[in-house]
């Protein structure tokens, strides 16, 4: 088992590591829209945090050799089902030739006030 941790992500802001390489996988904690720059919760709209989210966890993979390819596997956590489109139209773009598993679910409450966290799995 080895920890990655990248200064170009957010640092953990508890008892966890950003990610995990595990055998043939890692496991990306769930990301929330922190800068990495100031590790401040930026806010903003939804799209705005999903922006941010997504190029964390490519900065995660970047430093594990990954890249957005390699992603088997998301949950996305959401404090309003009614942004799924939003968020869906973002995280899209990430994802052009392959498209990983996923679950969507409604939360009632994220750290910071997030709108969205998002978490991954992917292959090495």
């Amino acid at each position: 088992m080895q920890m990655i941790e990248t200064d170009k992500a957010p640092k953990a802001i508890g008892p966890y590591s950003q990610a995990v390489k595990y055998e043939n996988f890692l496991f990306i904690s769930g990301q929330i829209a922190i800068d990495p720059q100031t590790q401040q919760f930026t806010g903003g709209t939804v799209e705005e945090q999903t922006e941010l989210i997504m190029k964390n966890i490519g900065a995660i993979l970047e430093e594990a050799g990954l890249n957005y390819n390699h992603i088997i596997k998301t949950t996305i956590y959401l404090k309003n089902i009614e942004d799924f489109q939003k968020v869906n139209e973002v995280y899209g773009r990430f994802f052009v030739e392959h498209k990983p598993a996923r679950a969507t679910v409604e939360v009632s409450n994220l750290p910071k006030g997030a709108l969205v966290e998002i978490e991954a799995v992917a292959g090495i």
